[in-house]
C-alpha cells in the first residue's frame, strides 16, 4: 500500500474530526439533540416546533465550504459517475437510512460515542456495504 502524500492531510483531518466531535458533543449536551443529518433534515419536514436550530445547522453545513475557501483552496470536483447512477445511489442511501433509523453521521459519530449497540451494528453494515461495493466496482467488474 502506498500513501498519496500530496493529498495526505493529517492535521486538517484531525482538526475537522475534532470540530465534528465538539459540535456533536455540544449539540447533545446543550440541546439534547443527536447530530445525525438524516434526523435533522427529516425534522425540518416533520417537526414544526424546533425548526430554528435545524435550519441553522443545515446553513452551517452548506456554508462551511464557502468559508473554508478563505483558508485554503477547495479541491477540484470530479464526477466519475453518470447522473442516473448518482440518482440511484442517492435513493439507495436514503432507503438504507430509513431502514437503519439514522444515517452514518448519527450512528457513526453520535451513536458509537454513546456506546449504542444498534449504532455499532448499523456502522458495521454501512462500512461492510461500502467495502463490498468498492471491491465489486473497482476490482471485480
Amino acid at each position: 500500500m502506498q500513501i498519496d502524500y500530496t493529498h495526505f492531510t493529517p492535521l486538517a483531518s484531525f482538526a475537522g474530526g475534532a470540530l465534528i466531535g465538539l459540535s456533536a458533543g455540544l449539540l447533545i449536551l446543550l440541546a439534547g439533540k443527536i447530530a445525525g443529518i438524516a434526523g435533522i433534515v427529516g425534522g425540518l419536514v416533520n417537526s414544526a416546533n424546533d425548526r430554528t436550530w435545524r435550519v441553522l445547522f443545515v446553513i452551517g453545513l452548506l456554508a462551511a465550504p464557502w468559508a473554508w475557501q478563505y483558508f485554503a483552496p477547495l479541491p477540484d470536483l470530479t464526477m466519475v459517475a453518470s447522473t442516473p447512477w448518482l440518482i440511484i445511489a442517492g435513493l439507495l442511501v436514503g432507503i438504507g437510512t430509513r431502514y437503519a433509523n439514522g444515517c452514518t453521521s448519527g450512528h457513526g459519530i453520535c451513536g458509537l460515542s454513546r456506546l449504542s449497540v444498534r449504532s455499532l451494528a448499523a456502522v458495521v453494515a454501512f462500512m461492510g456495504a461500502g467495502f463490498l461495493t468498492v471491491l465489486m466496482i473497482k476490482h471485480i467488474l
